[in-house]
């Protein structure tokens, strides 16, 4: 079947966030005389996972997460700094930084905007993804951005979801299409709102039996094959 409502999430699903992040961060770190060696990466990674778990269980606030994960991640190498302002600085250099397209997705875009609605919904911070979206020349395809930092919850929230269909007008659940690069958050969360997904799974990783996407794909342009009316 065809679906009219497609809501793509965004990193590592239509932009290459690892390679921006990565950049980032090593850019980051420069300004400040520090070299981010792999092992203050994999620091820093650890902390930032721990305060988004914590975040998503509701033990903090999301301003927490992003105000103390550089300065726990430098205390744990034994450096002081102020969280706060790094976080400012990273944003900064995120939102700036080369918005590295997936492969296919500006065609893709283009083309699924001119007989589907499209949507973005990401956990994310709302200024950031919006002038990542613009840098990359994909904002003016979507009808709406959905965020995370906007809507209080984060995918696979059930609660974001029906923040998203509650805003999208003639929403229909049998003509909407939920398509991302993670299970746990973009897959999961849309089975559980009732709609079908599309996996995008590029490093062909096993499926776990308790998930399982309506439609998986290999590349972005395999969407054309599911998501364009059938002539």
């Amino acid at each position: 079947m065809s679906y009219s409502i497609l809501l793509f999430d965004l990193d590592d699903t239509l932009l290459d966030f690892g390679a921006n992040e990565t950049n980032s961060l090593n850019r980051l770190f420069q300004q400040y005389g520090y070299t981010l060696s792999d092992e203050w990466l994999q620091v820093y990674h650890s902390v930032n996972k721990q305060l988004w778990a914590d975040y998503e269980n509701g033990k903090i606030r999301l301003d927490v997460v992003l105000n103390t994960r550089f300065s726990e991640t430098l205390l744990k190498l034994e450096k002081v700094v102020d969280g706060a302002e790094w976080e400012h600085q990273y944003r900064e250099l995120l939102g700036s930084g080369s918005q590295l397209l997936i492969d296919g997705a500006l065609e893709v875009c283009q083309r699924l905007s001119a007989s589907n609605r499209l949507f973005i919904i990401t956990n994310g911070i709302t200024h950031t993804q919006i002038k990542r979206l613009k840098q990359a020349g994909l904002y003016d395809f979507f009808e709406d951005i959905f965020d995370s930092q906007s809507i209080g919850f984060q995918k696979p929230s059930k609660h974001f979801f029906d923040h998203v269909i509650s805003r999208i007008k003639d929403f229909d659940r049998t003509e909407a299409l939920v398509i991302g690069d993670s299970l746990n958050t973009d897959i999961k969360g849309g089975l559980q709102s009732g709609m079908d997904t599309c996996w995008v799974n590029r490093r062909l990783q096993k499926s776990p039996a308790d998930i399982q996407s309506t439609y998986t794909i290999t590349s972005l342009v395999e969407l054309f094959d599911i998501c364009l009316p059938k002539q």
